[in-house]
């Protein structure tokens, strides 16, 4: 069973991606759930966010947040009771409660409820599809007429989708489809992105990498850099062991996290005929991931970075600082279907050199103990 998040900003074609997935998925012979948008459940039940009251505000998130939770649990279960390779899909997940409230409040949310980001965000979905709304990039296509609850100007269409994309970084699998093909390529790239999480062979995706250091010019909000990190975007911890091979398969072992909060996977990669491949990663528990590292490859370390995720003009980018082994720059990449597609980097880092084919850039060959 897989968990999947749609999430995107007004307009952005949800509501066609999810009777695709449905089609599309069933017809493959999964057992598909689709889980209703719960803050329009709350709104149509008479439920007002737009509220003055703080105190009912902030009881009013609370009470959406386990209901999202609890909606979720509910379907797994279900899922599962099944039998069969099951997708549950939720119309909007836990952190798109975040994208409609200042921080602070958020904040004050996650700690009453003893909850936190790894937790709400990595550890309960195993991939993220933010569709962007057509007021980036297709502004003649955004209209107000095809939803009734829908009062968004384009300009606000985009800051909401933004905020949107900002709650949801960091999360190992996000991916956000813009608005750079036609609608049914669109909606393609949602399928493809899906088949990849639900181990559906497929072309195999490029990780283009490429080595930089940091620049001037930092994004709005940021401190200056002197020497250290700037503040930007969301920064995890990883921690990643390869194990040794059995029958062809290479494994991996990740423990991400941040703030002392961690997530566990395990990764098994292997090709199939041609330029397709089965890329399966299973989310497992802490005991599990102790027990995996005894079968860790003794002629590799473990590889301790710190990845910086953010969104720069709609590309979901990964900067990686090696902390153990110890490189002289940090690794940026993202992933593309298509090798030649223009890349628009960010001015705050100086791109020295694109090793996507260097061998010794491999996380595998980096590991290798000298």
């Amino acid at each position: 069973m897989k968990t999947i998040v749609l999430t995107g900003g007004p307009c952005a074609g949800k509501t066609t991606a999810l009777s695709r997935i449905v089609e599309e998925f069933t017809q493959r012979g999964f057992a598909v759930f689709t889980l209703p948008e719960a803050p329009t459940l709350f709104n149509q039940a008479g439920v007002n966010f737009l509220t003055s009251d703080k105190r009912l505000f902030i009881e009013e998130e609370k009470a959406l947040l386990d209901f999202q939770m609890q909606m979720e649990a509910h379907f797994q279960r279900i899922a599962i009771a099944d039998g069969r390779e099951a997708l549950v899909v939720c119309d909007r997940g836990t952190m798109d409660i975040a994208a409609y409230m200042p921080h602070e409040v958020w904040q004050a949310i996650l700690d009453e409820t003893k909850m936190n980001p790894v937790e709400l965000r990595d550890k309960r979905y195993d991939a993220v599809i933010h569709m962007c709304t057509a007021a980036k990039g297709a502004e003649k296509y955004y209209t107000l007429a095809n939803n009734t609850s829908r009062t968004e100007t384009p300009e606000q269409a985009c800051a909401i989708d933004d905020k949107l994309i900002d709650a949801w970084t960091g999360h190992p699998h996000l991916r956000v489809i813009g608005n750079d093909t036609d609608f049914d390529g669109k909606m393609e790239r949602v399928i493809a992105e899906i088949a990849a999480v639900m181990g559906i062979p497929a072309p195999i995706e490029t990780e283009r990498k490429f080595l930089v250091d940091m620049a001037g010019d930092f994004p709005e909000g940021s401190p200056s850099y002197s020497g250290g990190m700037p503040d930007f975007g969301n920064q995890s911890e990883i921690f990643q062991t390869y194990l040794t091979n059995e029958d062809g398969v290479n494994q991996r072992l990740r423990k991400r996290g941040e703030n002392g909060h961690y997530v566990y996977f395990l990764t098994e990669k292997y090709k199939l005929d041609g330029a397709r491949r089965i890329e399966k990663e299973t989310q497992i528990t802490p005991s599990e991931y102790i027990s995996l590292l005894q079968k860790a490859d003794p002629s590799r370390q473990t590889i301790h970075k710190i990845r910086r995720c953010f969104v720069w003009k709609n590309q979901y980018f990964e900067l990686d600082t090696f902390l153990e082994p110890k490189l002289p720059h940090m690794l940026l990449e993202l992933e593309s279907l298509d090798e030649n597609e223009p890349i628009e980097f960010p001015p705050f880092l100086k791109v020295l050199e694109n090793v996507t084919l260097d061998a010794q850039y491999f996380n595998a060959n980096i590991a290798l103990k000298k």
